[in-house]
């Protein structure tokens, strides 16, 4: 077999080889082009200068391994040469892989060790041919020079796992492009949607004049500035009604005792989303953009109008009229097609569901409302709790109903239960399944007083059994969704408390979490269950939910309030001393799997009855390709989970 470093081929020794790899082996003229033209099927060679793919081809080697033979191995000392597969397939497995309950495979199109070339280090991995197997073999040096001449080249090398995802990402989009033609995206940042200079005025402004000013440019709104630019208050014509002529204002007051104040701005690096969002959350038409502090331009809800057909104030605002739950059951099916055309502008798979999440939130806001008014229940004397993956504000497309209720402390429970059940039916209605382990706000143990609850975690926490947790880490995501916020916040303080002192407690937590072990095969190939003639996989039961798990363990340990898998990852990734780029790939591979769900659930491609089981055999090369690597990097996180909690 070839020494690490040396290069065989067919019918040829390797002693023979071994002195003359470098002349013999290097790509001549006549081959330059053909293999060119082969990289460029691949990432990251696909989006590089054709001059610098010429140049990788110029500075590599040719080399062959027989199946079974090593390529890289951790005595072999610090990895000095990057290969890439042209033909074939190379398994790693050993040391922390190995441990971690299994290989990863190399397939063609894939450049390997990078981590270790990079680091100038060893790998914590051997690997080894499983197949007859072709590579192109470039110097870590010629590797590096090649990375400052092609910024994409170097990018990838850095940033795999996220610019895996872009290409995926843009992919999608371009399949979608069609339903959302001539729209921009809501990613664009305000600062870019080419704002007309704002009119504004001081806060000593007469009416007189700023309704005149306002009358003559024919604008909506008049901000009101300080001497330093800084938007103070805003003044729109359906204030005008309401806050002057209604209340006989004289023309001649200062604009600063009529105009609504404090103004909600943003900054010009915010995106089209967040104003959106802004817009529907506070029920307002015009949002200021400045820059460090100063008024810069105003974003109005007309201008986020041309970048949608379907608005998502226009939906905010159909949900928030709706006078019955048949008005809603129609308004649901908008959050839908809402949803698609957001797919079709490469809106991220994150902000995605925070939009999904955050309608299906007005929504059930609004069925509150209008059902306890039926009830005669006070939404201030209790606090409606979403939990699970609304709890986490990571909804997709096919999701069922987890709630529960705090009701006042000393209450009867069975008014508060009548109410929780008619809305559980009415949101089931509108398309949003019951819980078929009804977990929801209609059984009474999911219908309790302040220190009810607070006993029923303590009881998880001090003495729950493995299965109790499993059964109750739903309830750990809760958050308000409508009533009085306190209630759930002084019982959020108390279960990060008690959670954070309590080793055994987060112990169980780890052992539910590592119970499912991220897909990967022995060879590390992506391991696929069989259904309707397809290589399928259950997305969120074999992907997302394991991060979930991870991200609410780790959150709970260090005493991070935040229910969201993505704001978790974040704030604990930094708690944890993982590196920068160990944490990123973290927050790309959760981002990408939400991406997939989302992506057959709008499609209706799912396999058979699951909505999130989807076939990995009908997924093009890219996306393949990122699945298999953000599997390996959920595997390394159950690897780091079970180092710190499993003994």
């Amino acid at each position: 077999m070839a020494q690490r470093g040396e290069a065989t081929t067919p019918g040829t020794s390797a002693a023979v080889q071994a002195g003359a790899a470098t002349d013999a082996l290097r790509p001549s003229g006549s081959l330059l082009a053909n293999l060119s033209a082969e990289l460029q099927r691949h990432p990251p060679f696909n989006e590089m200068d054709p001059a610098h793919v010429s140049a990788f081809v110029a500075a590599s080697r040719q080399a062959y391994y027989a199946p079974g033979e090593v390529v890289v191995a951790p005595e072999h000392g610090p990895v000095r040469e990057l290969y890439f597969i042209r033909r074939g397939a190379v398994t790693g497995k050993r040391g922390l892989s190995e441990v971690s309950g299994g290989a990863f495979q190399y397939e063609a199109g894939d450049l390997f060790p990078i981590s270790a070339v990079l680091a100038q280090r060893a790998p914590t991995t051997e690997y080894h041919a499983t197949e007859d197997t072709f590579v192109l073999v470039i110097a870590a040096d010629d590797m590096r020079a090649l990375a400052q001449q092609s910024p994409v080249f170097g990018d990838f090398l850095n940033r795999r796992i996220l610019r895996f995802l872009e290409l995926s990402r843009s992919a999608l989009q371009v399949a979608y492009s069609s339903q959302a033609l001539a729209e921009q995206s809501l990613e664009t940042p305000l600062g870019e949607l080419g704002h007309k200079a704002p009119v504004t005025c001081g806060p000593e402004a007469p009416l007189r004049e700023v309704l005149g000013t306002m009358q003559e440019r024919r604008i909506g709104s008049m901000l009101v500035v300080d001497a330093q630019g800084s938007p103070r208050g805003i003044l729109t014509r359906s204030d005008v009604l309401g806050r002057v002529a209604l209340p006989q204002v004289p023309l001649e007051t200062p604009v600063s005792q009529v105009m609504v104040s404090p103004v909600h701005s943003l900054p010009h690096d915010a995106t089209a989303q967040d104003a959106a969002l802004l817009m529907s959350t506070h029920g307002i038409q015009h949002v200021p953009v400045t820059r460090d502090g100063r008024l810069v331009g105003i974003v109005s809800e007309r201008d986020l109008f041309a970048l949608q057909r379907l608005s998502l104030k226009q939906v905010s605002s159909s949900i928030r009229n709706a006078a019955s739950v048949d008005a809603l059951r129609v308004v649901a099916h908008d959050i839908r097609r809402f949803a698609r055309t957001l797919l079709g502008q490469g809106v991220k798979a994150r902000q995605l569901t925070a939009l999904i999440s955050h309608l299906n939130d007005a929504l059930t806001q609004r069925l509150l409302e209008l059902v306890a008014q039926r009830h005669g229940i006070d939404l201030r004397q209790c606090c409606w709790l979403a939990l699970g993956s609304e709890g986490r504000s990571e909804q997709t497309i096919a999701t069922d109903q987890d709630n529960a209720l705090i009701r006042p402390e000393g209450s009867e429970a069975a008014p508060y239960l009548a109410f929780a059940r008619e809305v559980n039916e009415a949101l089931d209605d509108c398309g949003y399944p019951l819980c078929k382990g009804n977990v929801m706000a209609g059984n009474p143990a999911c219908n309790l007083t302040p220190q009810q609850w607070r006993e029923r975690f303590d009881q998880w926490i001090e003495h729950g059994s493995p299965q109790d947790l499993l059964n109750a880490s739903i309830f750990f995501d809760f958050r308000a969704l409508a009533g009085n916020d306190a209630l759930a916040h002084e019982l959020r303080a108390f279960v990060t408390r008690r959670a954070r002192i309590t080793p055994r407690f987060l112990h169980q937590l780890a052992l539910n979490s590592l119970q499912r072990a991220a897909p990967l095969n022995w060879l590390g190939n992506i391991d696929t269950l069989a259904a309707e003639g397809h290589d399928t996989l259950d997305i969120k039961l074999q992907g997302t939910a394991i991060f979930v798990d991870v991200a609410r363990l780790y959150a709970l340990a260090h005493g991070v309030t935040r229910t969201n898998t993505r704001e978790r990852l974040e704030a604990v990734g930094p708690l944890l001393g993982a590196p920068a780029h160990e944490a990123e790939a973290w927050l790309g591979g959760f981002d990408y799997l939400q991406l997939l769900r989302l992506h057959a659930q709008l499609d209706g491609t799912t396999v058979g009855d699951n909505p999130n089981r989807i076939a990995v055999d009908t997924l093009n090369d890219i996306d393949r390709r990122i699945l298999k690597e953000t599997l390996r990097v959920l595997r390394a996180l159950q690897q780091r989970l079970k180092l710190d909690y499993e003994r």
